[in-house]
C-alpha cells in the first residue's frame, strides 16, 4: 500500500526515461499483414526466376527422334550418287497393222530371235476377200490395157504401110513429071500435058502430107489412151501390192534381232489394228536410266562423265540424253557406256556416280530430310548447351555425294538438326530431351 501524505497518496517518483528524453519518441507498430505481403512477393519473385531458368523453351523433342550433324570444312566433291535402271540400248515396238485373229504364236516371251524370223501369224477373212476382188479387177484392167495396146500397135502398122504407099506414089508421080519436063523441052510433049503432069505432082504431095498429119494425130490419140490405161493399171497394181503387203503384215516378223518382250497373245485372240504385239530389245547392249532431283536440272548437260562399279569392276559412262520433264520432283538422264557394258538384266537397279564438277574446299553439312521441308532456307541450329535449337536462316549451295555446301548462316563446329521437320515445321525453337 502506497504511503499517505496528509490523507492523500504519496506521489510516484518520475521515470528514468523522463530524465533521458525518451518520453519525446513515439513507438510505431507495423501491422503484421504487411510483412506477410512482402514475404509473399519475394517468394513469387524467386519462383519466377526458377521458372524462367527451368521452364521448357520451344517444342519438346526427343533427341533420339532427330538426327544431329556438325558443320565441318572439307572437300566438296561435285558428284551425284543416284539409282539407275538398266534398259536395252535399242527397243523396237511391234504393233498390229491390220485387224485379225491369232492363228499361230511361234515364239515365247523372252526368246531371242533373228531378223526376219516369223513370230505371230494372223488371219483376216475380210482382207482376203478384198485382196481377191482387187486381184480380179487388176487382171481385168490388164486385159483391157493389152487390147488397147494391141490396137495402138496395129494402127501404127497401118500408118506405116499407108505412108509407104503414099511416098511410093509421090516418087512415081515426081519421076513421071520429070520425064514430061524433059520431053516438053525437046518438043515431044505439049505444054498442056506438062501442066497436067505438074498438077498431078502437086496433088500427090498434098495427099502425102495429109496422110502424115492424119497419121500423127491418130497415133497421138491412141498413145494418150494407152498411157492413161497404163497409169490406171500401175495405180491398181500399187494398191494391190499395198494390200498384199498388208496381208503379209498378218504374218508378224522380227524386223531386227533381239529379245522378245511383252508377247502375251493367245491363239484365237482378236487383234485390233494399232494394238501392241510385242517389243524387241537389243541383246547384250544396255543403257542406264538415271533419275535425279530437279535441283540438279540446271547443272546436268550432255557429255558429263559417270561411273558404275559392278562386280568389282569400274565402267565409264557419259550423259547421252536429258529428259527435262520433271515428275514427282525428279527428271531422267540417259547414260551410255563408253565401252562394252557388263552383263545386266533389264530393270536391274544400279548405283551410279555422276560427276558435275571439280572438287573444292567448302563448309559442308550432311544432306538430310530437312532440306526437302525447308528448301534449304533455314534449319534448327543447337545452342551451346546442346539442349535447345533455334530456327536460323541459312544460305545453302550445291548438293552432291550426300553433303550440302553451306554458303552462309553457319560456322564450322555448329550442330544442326538435319532430320525431317514435318512434325515441328512451324516451331521457332526446340527443346531436346
Amino acid at each position: 500500500m502506497k504511503p499517505l501524505v496528509h490523507g492523500r497518496p504519496w506521489p510516484a517518483p518520475p521515470a528514468a526515461a523522463a530524465n533521458s528524453g525518451a518520453a519525446m519518441d513515439r513507438r510505431v507498430v507495423v501491422p503484421r499483414r504487411y510483412g506477410l505481403m512482402v514475404l509473399a512477393l519475394m517468394a513469387a519473385l524467386a519462383g519466377a526466376l526458377l521458372l524462367m531458368r527451368y521452364w521448357p523453351r520451344g517444342v519438346p523433342v526427343s533427341r533420339a527422334d532427330v538426327e544431329i550433324a556438325t558443320a565441318k570444312t572439307g572437300p566438296f566433291r561435285d558428284v551425284v550418287v543416284g539409282r539407275a535402271t538398266a534398259q536395252p540400248l535399242q527397243s523396237v515396238l511391234l504393233d498390229a497393222t491390220e485387224d485379225g485373229r491369232v492363228e499361230q504364236v511361234l515364239v515365247k516371251d523372252g526368246a531371242s530371235v533373228e531378223a526376219g524370223q516369223l513370230l505371230v501369224v494372223l488371219s483376216s477373212t475380210q482382207r482376203a476377200q478384198e485382196l481377191m476382188a482387187r486381184s480380179s479387177e487388176a487382171a481385168q484392167q490388164l486385159a483391157n490395157f493389152s487390147t488397147l495396146r494391141a490396137a495402138w500397135m496395129q494402127a501404127q502398122a497401118v500408118q506405116r504401110r499407108t505412108l509407104t504407099e503414099g511416098q511410093f506414089e509421090l516418087e512415081r508421080v515426081r519421076r513421071l513429071h520429070q520425064r514430061n519436063r524433059e520431053l516438053a523441052a525437046t518438043g515431044f510433049l505439049s505444054p498442056s500435058a506438062l501442066e497436067d503432069s505438074a498438077d498431078k505432082l502437086a496433088l500427090a504431095q498434098r495427099l502425102f502430107a495429109q496422110q502424115q498429119a492424119d497419121g500423127r494425130e491418130e497415133l497421138a490419140v491412141r498413145e494418150q489412151s494407152v498411157q492413161a490405161m497404163q497409169r490406171a493399171v500401175t495405180d491398181l497394181n500399187k494398191r494391190l501390192d499395198a494390200m498384199r503387203t498388208a496381208s503379209e503384215g498378218l504374218a508378224v516378223r522380227a524386223p531386227v534381232a533381239g529379245r522378245v518382250t511383252g508377247l502375251t497373245l493367245q491363239v484365237g485372240e482378236s487383234v485390233r489394228s494399232g494394238s501392241r504385239i510385242a517389243r524387241l530389245d537389243s541383246l547384250g547392249r544396255f543403257k542406264l536410266d538415271l533419275r535425279l532431283d530437279e535441283f540438279h536440272l540446271g547443272r546436268v548437260r550432255e557429255g558429263l562423265a559417270a561411273e558404275l562399279q559392278h562386280e568389282s569392276r569400274r565402267h565409264a559412262l557419259h550423259v547421252a540424253r536429258i529428259d527435262p520433264q520433271v515428275k514427282d520432283g525428279r527428271f531422267s538422264v540417259e547414260l551410255a557406256f563408253d565401252g562394252d557394258p557388263p552383263p545386266l538384266q533389264v530393270g536391274q537397279g544400279l548405283d551410279v556416280r555422276l560427276t558435275l564438277g571439280q572438287a573444292q574446299d567448302a563448309l559442308l553439312l550432311p544432306d538430310g530430310g530437312f532440306y526437302a521441308d525447308t528448301g534449304g532456307a533455314w534449319a534448327f541450329v543447337l545452342d551451346a548447351d546442346g539442349r535447345h535449337a533455334q530456327r536460323r536462316p541459312l544460305q545453302l549451295g550445291r548438293r552432291a555425294d550426300g553433303v550440302i555446301e553451306v554458303l552462309g548462316g553457319l560456322q564450322a563446329g555448329e550442330q544442326v538438326v538435319v532430320s525431317p521437320y514435318r512434325a515441328f515445321a512451324r516451331a521457332t525453337s526446340l527443346q531436346l530431351n
